[in-house]
């Protein structure tokens, strides 16, 4: 055959510049479009062999990226079908002619076809100034040919001399592509867009130690061996059966190698209505909240397509970790985005009845294992009930409430539990809780003390989950347990006695209003609390407080929000109704300072100069 020269058939002069430019927003995508040819090619192979139509033996099939920084030249090698000159002409010469479509319809039960678009290959043109393709069909007596590009619509196709069946792609690497001669660059390459397709990729080799011999005799050999660097056969494509935890926890490494082992997975497989398989990952959150965008990754046919999986998992759900792989989720053309449609939202519905099934199956198996993680979980589930509704609806069946003496209860089982005790003049059931067991301790067992139970929720998005809460449930409202004092909590009709007269309440009234009133917006009650309730306590309005809280965690500019706070006194006291009232002059204005002093502390509202006056005052006091 005679040298040919022709033009490839193309709309436009300027089809290579618009390539270069436009259909890729990264130079790096070419790599992956390349290899994912190259891995259709050796698919297409497996097929023809699989169907009989192949008469011997597929041999090794494993690809080659070969790198001759000397040259400027990357090579991608493969043993698949190759071409002959007229699958040449048609394939390369036509831009967006992509022979994939004429094999999935020829063998529409296998979806390991990763091409649809035809474009692909020309992402070369990116990085090289120069592509050859050296290929041989499969078919007997097929005639080796190359085909080469510069660049332009111009080509030229010759006879070579190539023995081995397959595809050889070389490019010249170009200025703008010269990055891609290095070697580290092309592994983290092949780690980030390769690393689970599903045919072995050879990049160089690497050095293997051995020992052999034994005894003294025993020594230890080098050896080079090929560098495999994917995982042909990843987890989420192995059926559930084949698999133990310890597969899946070591999986886990192999997507994050420095993290802690998960939860708990979900193995997602589905071939109808659309296809998809998976696992994602439950991590441990410990209490802690970070959406991480780029912890579950898009895979189309084991072809990593993007971690900015925002179309089809929700924001809640992005506190997972795992891959999704689909075929059937819309891709752009470059394959590098989403396109919306009817199926991203069937798989986002998917995925959410998923993890909500999986939380309940848990929940249901081993309630005390459940309890153990809810740290986590309840990060997880809070979110979840905030942002989508179905979910919201199935988690009345594992969301929980844990309570200070760390018993867990379900939402409707507590609600039974305290509506005894805890439900107010307008009929709500109130829940009682504090968001720091330690640090308000006091109120905690003053609660107790009163018979009252309270609850911990102590999340950065605990002040957002009682606020939907209580707008789903009407017959519930939370109190923080530092709002107020627990009877105004509770806020029933019943009516204590109080030991003090009307004139001593006012005088006791008056020492505490000299006390603050430069302390800014300060409401000063008396009140016939029991005796055992500290003599002075400090409460923030509960409104108040969440709005300054939501404010703070939105980054919200709601305006100089005071900051005020009541200063309770409990007139049934003994050190209020004898010491204090007893008291006269200096003495007792010190006094109702120290107590005053004393429930700023309780607050952590005592700092700088005030705390050390207050330390060498006890000190004193001790003296």
């Amino acid at each position: 055959m005679n040298m040919q020269k022709g033009n490839i058939s193309v709309q436009t002069e300027n089809i290579f510049p618009i390539i270069k430019k436009f259909l890729y927003a990264d130079q790096e995508i070419f790599l992956r479009e390349l290899i994912a040819n190259a891995i259709d090619a050796t698919s297409k192979l497996k097929l023809l062999s699989n169907s009989g139509e192949l008469k011997k033996d597929t041999g090794d099939l494993t690809l080659e990226i070969i790198l001759d920084e000397e040259a400027k030249t990357l090579t991608i090698r493969d043993k698949g079908i190759g071409m002959n000159e007229e699958e040449v002409q048609k394939y390369l010469n036509q831009i967006a002619f992509s022979s994939a479509s004429e094999w999935l319809e020829k063998y529409k039960d296998d979806a390991s076809i990763i091409g649809h678009f035809g474009l692909g290959f020309y992402s070369a043109f990116m990085v090289a100034d120069k592509v050859e393709v050296n290929t041989k069909s499969w078919k007997p007596k097929s005639q080796p040919v190359q085909w080469v590009c510069t660049g332009s619509p111009e080509y030229e196709i010759n006879e070579i001399k190539k023995k081995s069946r397959g595809t050889d792609i070389v490019l010249h690497i170009g200025e703008e592509g010269k990055e891609f001669l290095s070697k580290h660059r092309l592994e983290e390459l092949l780690m980030k867009y390769c690393r689970f397709l599903p045919i072995p990729i050879k990049f160089g080799t690497r050095t293997e130690t051995e020992e052999v011999g034994e005894g003294d005799k025993k020594e230890t050999i080098k050896k080079e061996v090929d560098n495999i660097v994917n995982n042909p056969t990843p987890a989420w494509k192995k059926n559930p059966t084949e698999l133990s935890e310890e597969d899946y926890n070591a999986f886990y490494k192999e997507l994050y190698p420095y993290s802690s082992d998960p939860l708990f997975h979900i193995h997602l497989n589905i071939d109808f209505p659309f296809n998809l398989t998976g696992i994602l990952y439950f991590p441990q959150l410990n209490n802690s909240f970070e959406v991480q965008k780029n912890k579950i990754q898009l895979y189309s046919n084991q072809v990593w397509v993007t971690d900015d999986v925002k179309e089809i998992v929700p924001e809640w759900l992005t506190l997972l970790h795992g891959i999704i792989d689909s075929p059937d989720i819309p891709l752009n053309v470059s394959r590098s985005s989403l396109q919306s449609d009817s199926n991203v939202r069937k798989i986002t519905g998917y995925i959410t009845k998923k993890v909500a099934d999986k939380l309940h199956d848990l929940f249901k198996k081993d309630r005390k294992e459940y309890e153990s993680k809810w740290r986590s979980l309840g990060v997880f589930v809070k979110y979840g009930f905030m942002s989508d509704e179905k979910f919201a609806e199935k988690s009345n069946k594992f969301l929980l409430l844990e309570n200070v003496e760390n018993e867990f209860f379900l939402l409707d089982d507590y609600v039974e539990k305290v509506k005894g005790t805890q439900k107010n003049k307008f009929d709500k059931v109130v829940i009682l809780y504090t968001n720091n067991k330690d640090a308000q301790d006091l109120y905690i067992t003053t609660a107790k003390e009163e018979g009252y139970d309270v609850v911990l929720l102590d999340n950065v998005i605990d002040n957002h989950f009682i606020q939907q809460l209580e707008y789903k449930r009407q017959d519930i409202t939370f109190k923080r347990i530092d709002a107020d004092t627990v009877d105004n909590l509770i806020e029933t009709d019943e009516k204590k006695e109080s030991v003090l007269s009307e004139k001593e309440s006012e005088t006791v009234k008056d020492l505490f209003g000299t006390l603050t009133k430069e302390k800014g917006n300060v409401t000063i009650e008396i009140k016939p609390l029991s005796p055992t309730a500290p003599p002075v306590q400090i409460t923030k309005p509960e409104f108040m407080r969440r709005m300054k809280e939501m404010q703070s965690m939105n980054g919200m500019n709601l305006g100089d929000m005071p900051d005020s706070y009541n200063l309770i006194v409990n007139g049934n006291h003994p050190l209020v109704a004898k010491k204090l009232l007893s008291a006269k002059g200096e003495k007792q204005s010190e006094l109702a300072e120290y107590f005053y002093n004393l429930a700023l502390l309780n607050q952590g509202m005592l700092q700088g100069k005030g705390l050390t006056e207050f330390i060498n005052k006890s000190l004193d006091l001790i003296k």
